[in-house]
């Protein structure tokens, strides 16, 4: 093995645990702190946290832990081989680890928190800037923003009408909404970070992956007989789905040519 290549394998791994500590202690803290067990609320000691082990009670780690770790992993060294071109293996693996805090906190929590939403602003305009200039940045970001505000309000007045079917069935209304407020942030800068026009593209397939994700949950639970016509409907997040097309624009450019052909 390559000795430089040990080095994103260092980098890869110690990314992973960042993007598990942050996916732990930020959606309940909304700060660093010492991390807790899911299970019990135990405080972990640093260094049982640090390599994995059962917390004091004996309840052993989440299995996305190692999930993470591992694609994180696989990213780091594939950004080694492959960077994303103008922004380096350095300033990739950050994004990386910026999608990776996004998409398990919103997968898990169905939230995007402002702190990691003022971080990635900062750093969405350092990558765009540093790949395609500035104007397309901001252009992007801008484009991001007036199109998700239009399915934002789009999805405002979906949520009043599935309320008002929900009391006219007498069942209690909830607080579900298509899109949040979020979601709107995180487009703005998955804006910055891919730029103008590519936005309106991560947007089109994202949305079309999250669609295709929920037909196949749809139909799994017909098949499995758990499907309930009346059943409160349940709002998928859409955050990952943009994290995965922008990522997809990002590090596999040569896989956007065969989509987008010149």
């Amino acid at each position: 093995m390559s000795t430089t290549l040990i080095v994103s394998i260092i980098f890869g791994w110690f990314a992973g645990w960042l993007v598990n500590y942050f996916a732990d202690v930020l959606p309940f803290t909304r700060r660093f702190s010492q991390p807790t067990c899911p299970e019990c609320d135990a405080a972990f000691t640093w260094q049982d946290y640090f390599f994995f082990r059962a917390c004091q009670n004996g309840h052993p780690r989440k299995a996305r832990l190692w999930i993470v770790q591992i694609i994180i992993l696989a990213a780091s060294v594939y950004t080694w081989v492959k960077p994303p071109a103008k922004l380096g293996y350095f300033l990739g693996l950050i994004l990386i680890l910026y999608f990776g805090v996004i998409f398990v906190i919103d997968l898990e929590h169905r939230l995007i928190l402002h702190p990691t939403s003022i971080f990635g602003a900062l750093l969405g305009l350092i990558v765009g800037t540093v790949a395609h200039g500035i104007s397309a940045t901001l252009l992007g970001g801008l484009g991001g923003l007036l199109i998700m505000l239009v399915f934002y309000g789009l999805g405002v007045l979906f949520a009043r009408m599935r309320t008002k079917r929900l009391l006219a069935l007498g069942q209690e209304a909830d607080d579900e909404e298509a899109l949040g407020s979020g979601d709107v942030i995180l487009v703005t800068i998955l804006g910055f970070i891919v730029g103008w026009p590519l936005i309106w593209l991560c947007l089109l397939y994202g949305i079309l992956l999250g669609g295709l994700v929920s037909l196949f949950i749809i139909l799994w639970l017909i098949i499995s007989g758990k499907y309930q016509k009346n059943a409160l409907m349940t709002f998928i997040p859409y955050g990952p789905y943009f994290i995965i097309t922008a990522a997809l624009i990002i590090y596999f450019p040569k896989l956007l040519a065969l989509i987008v052909p010149d």
